[in-house]
């Protein structure tokens, strides 16, 4: 069987990599959550508004 040749490049991570890739990840979800409670809000003042 014939070997398939493969290269992988090693990357130094930083921390401030790591730290700013978090950070981008919290700001997205916060900004998801916030969103998403808005909308349960509305929709809930929508369904006591036409079906009170």
């Amino acid at each position: 069987m014939a070997d398939a040749p493969q290269h992988i490049d090693f990357v130094e991570v930083k921390a401030k990599d790591i730290i700013a890739e978090r950070q981008t990840g919290w700001a997205m979800f916060t900004r998801a959550t916030a969103w998403g409670i808005g909308a349960i809000v509305v929709l809930l003042i929508a369904l006591k508004l036409f079906f009170g």
